[in-house]
């Protein structure tokens, strides 16, 4: 038979037991859940083109997008919508000898060409790690200096470049969101037509009628007034 003071020993060490497990499980609920690295936020990704070299740029950078505009390059919509941020960075590069730029998600690509000379100019975006139904597809130009790489979300546009040429290089990176064009440009309204000169034509610093005094006349594109001036009895034709 056990002793009353053996049950008691025998509760105090399963009540302690069961006030660690209990606390155990009060602490795993109460963990978060593991949050994805891709924030639910998105960026539009300007697309620019240089009719001077063929090349394409990309940047989210509204300033860096209406500098190139002041600068002569073209603006032609959002080439695509990128997460704010995620697990898959996308590297951009300068060729400071052909004055080019390249996008790559592969961190050896980017490597290899600051060891051959290009500049690292930091992250440019981001690609989705979640969303796969929007790819941006790469074509490589081999006969360009300048703009040899292009990015497209349309697989027509791709399709087309392999075509005439261009290397298919696949999946560059993915997007968020779609393309939309740049808006129409306004079209600038005609210049006006020049008004008419008015009165008839005249020699300047001639006589005039009396009966023309106030009126106004041209000569050689310019205006002139039927006028007296002190000390003259007569009208003469003087600059309006």
């Amino acid at each position: 038979m056990t002793s009353n003071k053996g049950v008691h020993a025998s509760l105090r060490r399963s009540g302690g037991l069961l006030a660690v497990v209990v606390f155990l499980l009060s602490m795993t609920c109460g963990l978060p859940a593991t949050a994805s690295a891709e924030d639910s936020g998105a960026t539009d990704m300007y697309r620019m083109y240089n009719p001077n070299s063929g090349e394409h740029f990309y940047t989210a950078d509204g300033n860096e997008r209406d500098s190139l505009r002041a600068a002569g390059w073209r603006y032609e919509g959002v080439g695509w919508v990128a997460p704010v941020h995620s697990n898959t960075p996308v590297y951009r590069l300068y060729n400071p000898n052909a004055s080019d730029h390249h996008y790559t998600m592969n961190a050896a690509e980017k490597d290899s060409l600051v060891a051959s000379g290009w500049n690292y100019e930091g992250i440019g975006w981001y690609s989705s790690d979640t969303n796969r139904s929007l790819p941006v597809y790469r074509q490589y130009n081999p006969h360009a200096r300048s703009g040899s790489h292009n990015y497209t979300l349309n697989g027509n546009e791709a399709a087309n470049l392999v075509s005439q040429g261009w290397r298919d290089e696949g999946v560059a990176w993915y997007a968020v969101g779609g393309a939309s064009p740049a808006p129409a440009e306004p079209t600038p309204a005609p210049n006006p037509a020049p008004a008419p000169t008015p009165g008839k034509q005249i020699t300047p610093g001639a006589y005039c009628k009396k009966s023309e005094a106030g009126q106004q006349g041209t000569a050689y594109g310019k205006i002139y007034t039927c006028a007296y001036r002190p000390g003259n009895k007569i009208p003469h034709w003087y600059p309006a």
